[in-house]
């Protein structure tokens, strides 16, 4: 087993905001996770990923969270498309048969100009093309159900595959690449975690952590990659603290600045954890460690 792995999950605009906070405040603390060698993207963290490795410092990808720039579009989850995603998750069936029911809600969402999506995405990510280090960003076909983790190898465009694996169902419509529409990566799983699979060292930073129905959690898939191997796992949540600045509605980006804020802050109890497993050392299973930074 060889190579450290960063992975970056769900959590919407607010998600991205402590994500790049975290990153920030562990950088500022010794730990830098940007030299990565496999970085793996789920919704949010595909812009944080496509943002990590495109060669922008860290400390300016967070100033940029904490200072408005007015080109974020605020949306919601109201409690009739939650109760869909309930009900898509929970009814009998496989997970690509549920990935199915999420696509179709995704496929009835009301269509936006895909120029306007596509600017959004565009004007956040300091880069468009691929970089050269392994990155994966997930989707998953609204049709068919399938997933993919998509590397830039078939030439697709990183913008749209960064749009697709943020294609919220409900929210933003599946999009184009290839022929096949593709909505949020998060539909399979919120961090997919288990990409990272042959990794030697993972840390994961994820907004949404728990499983749902047929949703995998994040735990679950690392205990899964733990087991029988002699990797290293770092999972980091986010502490009551920084719960209380994302807020409940994860796509508000009024609370990008808060979330930021707050990702900076929790670092500091994060830091030794994640330090003790990015580092390397021993090569024995490490705990993941919990929203305070302690072993769990």
């Amino acid at each position: 087993m060889t190579g450290r792995a960063l992975v970056l999950g769900s959590g919407g605009i607010t998600g991205v905001a402590w994500e790049l906070g975290l990153l920030a405040g562990l950088a500022a603390r010794g730990v830098d996770l940007s030299g990565a060698d496999l970085v793996v993207g789920t919704s949010a963290g595909s812009v944080v990923a496509a943002q990590l490795t495109s060669g922008t410092g860290l400390a300016e990808l967070y100033q940029a969270q904490i200072t408005p720039d007015g080109i974020d579009i605020s949306a919601g989850l109201s409690r009739k498309l939650m109760l869909r995603y309930a009900l898509a998750f929970c009814l009998p069936g496989n997970s690509r048969r549920v990935r199915r029911r999420m696509g179709k809600l995704a496929l009835a969402t009301p269509a936006l100009p895909e120029a306007e999506r596509r600017a959004v995405i565009g004007a956040w990510l300091p880069s468009h093309q691929w970089p050269s280090r392994h990155m994966l960003i997930t989707a998953v076909d609204a049709a068919t159900g399938e997933f993919r983790a998509f590397d830039g190898s078939a030439g697709e465009s990183l913008v749209d595959v960064v749009s697709a694996s943020c294609a919220v169902p409900g929210v933003w419509p599946p999009v184009e690449i290839d022929g096949r529409r593709w909505m949020d990566g998060g539909m399979r799983s919120a961090t997919n975690a288990d990409l990272a699979v042959g990794c030697a060292q993972i840390v994961v930073l994820a907004p949404i952590w728990q499983g749902f129905g047929a949703l995998t959690g994040a735990e679950r898939q690392l205990r899964r990659l733990a087991r029988g191997s002699q990797c290293k796992v770092a999972l980091v949540t986010p502490s009551p603290e920084a719960s209380a600045a994302i807020g409940r509605n994860l796509l508000d980006a009024s609370r990008r600045g808060p979330a930021a804020r707050a990702g900076y802050a929790q670092a500091e109890a994060a830091a030794a954890g994640v330090t003790s497993v990015w580092s390397g050392g021993s090569t024995r299973h490490q705990p993941a460690v919990d929203t305070e930074g302690r072993g769990s």
